[in-house]
C-alpha cells in the first residue's frame, strides 16, 4: 500500500476509532478553528454580491464520502422535470484544470475531475468545473440560459453566495470523534447545521433530518454498456471490488448486501487508476463505483463492470426545495 493509502487508512481509524488523538493536532484543530471563525467573520462583515440566479449548495461538514454528488444529480433531474433549468459547478477534485472549464460526457477526468465527468454523464444539463466556484458560478450565468445553480460541495467556500443550503451526513459514521481538522473529520463544528435550510442524512435519519438512500441494483460493462446484469447475476463465485471513494466499505458492504462474495481493493479517493490497479490474473467480474469507471473506460477489459447508483428520499422533499426556491426568486425580483 502506498503512503498515501496507509496515510488514508491511519486518519480513518483516528477519525472514526477509538484512538488518542495526538497532542500535537488537537493544538493544530484549534488554530484550524480559530481560522474558520476569522473567515467566517470576514464574509459576514464583506458578504459576497449575488449573483444573478439563485444558488443552492450541496454540502457537508466531513472529510470524506457522504453521499453530495448522488444528491446534486437526483436534484439536476428533479429540476429539469419541474421545468427548471439548472447548471451545476463543481471544484472538480482530482482535476488539474485550475480555470472554469465546461465539462462533458467525454471529458479528460484527469483535467476536470472525475466527480465532474459523473456529473456531466448523469445530470442532464450544463456543468463547469473550477478551484472558485464563484468564478465557475458566473461563468454559467454568462454563457447558459440556466435558472437556478446546483453547487456539488462548496458549503465552506463562502465567496461564492447561496440562497439554499443542504448539509449531507453520513448516517452511521456521522461526525467521527467531533472534532476538527486534522485532529478529527469535520470542516465546521456541528454547530453548523442549524445554520442550513435542509439536512439530508445518508442512511439512518435522526428528527430533523430527510434520510436518503443510494441503491446500486444493476451492473454496466465499461466495454460493452448495453449489456446490463443485476447484481444478483455475480452470485456464486467472488468478484473484485474496487473503489477510490471517500467511503469505500460502504460500497463493499452494499455489493454483501446482495449476495456477492467480495474481494476488496481500496484505493484513496480520487485515484488515478491504471490498467495494473483494475487487471487480475484469474479473470473474476471486477465491479467498480461509477465515479471510478469514468476514469478506466480506456482500458477496460470484458470483465470489468460498474454500479451505478440512484438516489431514494421522500417526494415531500422536492416539495421543500421548490418552496425555499420560489422564495428565493420571489426574494430576488422584489429586491
Amino acid at each position: 500500500m502506498s503512503f498515501q493509502g496507509r496515510l488514508a487508512r491511519w486518519l480513518e481509524d483516528l477519525w472514526y476509532g477509538n484512538r488518542p488523538v495526538p497532542w500535537g493536532l488537537k493544538v493544530c484543530a484549534f488554530v484550524f478553528g480559530v481560522l474558520i471563525q476569522y473567515r467566517r467573520w470576514f464574509y459576514t462583515l464583506f458578504p459576497s454580491q449575488d449573483l444573478a440566479i439563485p444558488v443552492i449548495v450541496v454540502g457537508n461538514l466531513t472529510v470524506g464520502g457522504t453521499g453530495k454528488t448522488p444528491l446534486a444529480i437526483w436534484l439536476a433531474r428533479f429540476l429539469n422535470a419541474q421545468g427548471i433549468k439548472p447548471g451545476v459547478i463543481c471544484r472538480g477534485h482530482g482535476g488539474d484544470e485550475k480555470n472554469p472549464i465546461v465539462v462533458t460526457t467525454t471529458s479528460d477526468p484527469s483535467l476536470v475531475g472525475d466527480e465532474a465527468v459523473l456529473l456531466a454523464r448523469r445530470c442532464g444539463c450544463p456543468v463547469v468545473a473550477g478551484r472558485k466556484r464563484r468564478q465557475a458560478a458566473q461563468w454559467l450565468v454568462n454563457h447558459y440560459p440556466c435558472q437556478v445553480i446546483l453547487s456539488d460541495d462548496g458549503l465552506q467556500h463562502y465567496a461564492l453566495p447561496r440562497e439554499i443550503e443542504i448539509i449531507v451526513i453520513d448516517g452511521v459514521r456521522r461526525f467521527g470523534n467531533g472534532r476538527l481538522l486534522p485532529a478529527g473529520p469535520l470542516r465546521e463544528p456541528p454547530g453548523r447545521l442549524k445554520e442550513a435550510d435542509l439536512i439530508v442524512s445518508n442512511g439512518r435519519g435522526q428528527p430533523g433530518e430527510w434520510a436518503m438512500g443510494l441503491k446500486g441494483r444493476k451492473a454496466v460493462n465499461l466495454c460493452h454498456p448495453s449489456r446490463v446484469f443485476s447484481l444478483e447475476a455475480f452470485q456464486g463465485r467472488p468478484v473484485h471490488a474496487v473503489a477510490g471513494i471517500g467511503h469505500p466499505q460502504r460500497f463493499f458492504q452494499d455489493l454483501q448486501s446482495s449476495g456477492l462474495e467480495v474481494i476488496p481493493h481500496v484505493f484513496p479517493d480520487h485515484h488515478r487508476y491504471n490498467d495494473k490497479d483494475i487487471c487480475f490474473s484469474d479473470g473474476l467480474p471486477v465491479l467498480m463505483t461509477e465515479k471510478d469507471a469514468v476514469k478506466c473506460f480506456a482500458f477496460a477489459r470484458e470483465n470489468h463492470w460498474y454500479v451505478p447508483v440512484e438516489t431514494e428520499i421522500d417526494e415531500k422533499f422536492g416539495i421543500r426545495i421548490l418552496q425555499l426556491l420560489r422564495k428565493g426568486l420571489d426574494g430576488q425580483k422584489t429586491a
